[in-house]
């Protein structure tokens, strides 16, 4: 009995210890899929994180490739440099003109200043001087419609009690209407030498008329001072110097006015350099003073012709351009242009209505463009078409085209986006 039991342990311990190694076994065998499964995991799950790492910097190169077109096609723009029909001419041609605007001629209208200027010189010798004072009067006819007519040397009477004579014989006009009296200028001088004839602005009575109806119906008044009158010993100077000294003074005077002139001439019209004449007084000598310089003075009238700078273009090249159909063209170099009046020595240029004259020179004629047609008809246009647009301006000599970006097939298609550069001719 003893016996069969240890045999019966044995047996029971050699089926436990069995039984262990086969669980043991088992869980092994359990748990090794589980660690191959995990890794296997892991692989996959890495793949995929390397699969989105190069999807984003795809995605990223793409946008960023977008973004650069979409700015580029955004500041887009193009540049169309351009070379306007030039013709170069040389003019020597006369013309005429009238005062009377709203003709069918060429037209101009005049400009007058007033101005005066000033020196002194040093005094030479004494000399015994007697010279009489000398102005200019305006006189007046409101007696009737007819013209008076009054001969040289007709005695004036100052207010100041003096007496003095025209220089010359004159035609005074008759009244223009009830209100508007004729009038004429006429040159005077005293009847004596003396300083007690020179005066500031005076009236006047015609010694002729007195006694009738016409001596208070014709006045006279002085425009300006009357002076120039000296009697006694004044120290002189010479005749070279005195002209010399009167020349200086009529070019200071001519170039002052005619700076004052030019700046007052309203934009689109022209005052050629040659078309200004200077009238003057001849010039005044005063008195020694006690430094013993004596005062040289000249006084006159610039006298200019304007003209419309668009209207004298059109006058010049309707005779120079065949086949001139009111093209929009201008001249650069219009200011260049010799101007010469015909018989000036003649005129007078306050009462003058009609010139003829001569402008002398190479010019350069310039035909307008008009940028905003252009723009305009080259909007969103593909750049195959910029040549044959450029044909349907006969204006345009020749013209380029420069696009940004540079890989951009068509104009920009808003017309802030096109600049247009026009090579004046220099």
């Amino acid at each position: 009995m003893p016996k069969n039991s240890f045999q019966d342990f044995v047996k029971i311990n050699k089926a436990d210890k069995i039984e262990k190694i086969e669980k043991e076994q088992i869980l092994r065998d359990f748990k090794r899929p589980k660690v191959e499964s995990s890794f296997s995991q892991e692989i996959l799950e890495g793949r995929k994180r390397e699969g989105s790492k190069y999807t984003i910097w795809i995605v990223a190169l793409v946008s960023i490739i977008f973004l650069f077109f979409a700015v580029s096609f955004l500041f887009s723009s193009a540049k169309i440099f351009v070379d306007p029909k030039v013709q170069n001419i040389t003019l020597d041609q006369n013309f005429s003109a009238v005062k009377n605007v709203g003709t069918s001629d060429l037209t101009f209208d005049l400009i007058s200043l007033n101005g005066e200027e000033n020196m002194t010189v040093k005094g030479g010798d004494v000399q015994n001087v007697e010279s009489k004072a000398v102005g200019t009067v305006i006189i007046y006819n409101s007696y009737s419609s007819s013209p008076q007519t009054l001969s040289i040397n007709t005695k004036l009477e100052g207010s100041n009690g003096k007496i003095y004579k025209t220089k010359t014989k004159v035609i005074v006009p008759g009244m223009k209407s009830k209100d508007l009296p004729g009038s004429v200028e006429v040159d005077i001088y005293a009847s004596e030498a003396g300083e007690e004839y020179n005066n500031t602005p005076q009236d006047f009575k015609i010694l002729i008329f007195k006694g009738t109806a016409k001596y208070t119906k014709f006045y006279v008044r002085s425009k300006g001072e009357i002076t120039g009158g000296l009697k006694g010993q004044f120290s002189q100077i010479s005749d070279t110097d005195k002209s010399n000294a009167i020349e200086q003074l009529k070019n200071n005077l001519q170039n002052k006015l005619l700076k004052k002139a030019t700046d007052q001439i309203p934009s689109g019209y022209i005052l050629f350099k040659d078309g200004a004449f200077l009238e003057t007084d001849g010039g005044n000598i005063g008195v020694a003073t006690p430094d013993n310089l004596i005062p040289v003075s000249v006084s006159g009238t610039l006298y200019g012709f304007i003209f419309n700078e668009k209207e004298l273009t059109k006058k010049i090249i309707a005779d120079k351009i065949q086949n001139y159909n009111n093209d929009d063209v201008y001249i650069d170099n219009l200011q260049n242009l010799i101007f010469s009046l015909s018989n000036q020595e003649s005129i007078s240029f306050k009462d003058i209505e009609n010139i003829n004259f001569n402008l002398n020179g190479n010019v350069k004629i310039i035909w307008n463009i008009d940028k905003i047609k252009l723009i305009a008809d080259l909007l969103g246009k593909n750049k195959s078409d910029f040549s044959q647009i450029m044909t349907n301006y006969p204006n345009i000599s020749s013209a380029s085209l420069s696009i940004k970006p540079i890989w951009k097939s068509s104009l920009p298609d808003k017309s802030d986006k096109i600049d247009i550069i026009i090579n004046t001719p220099k």
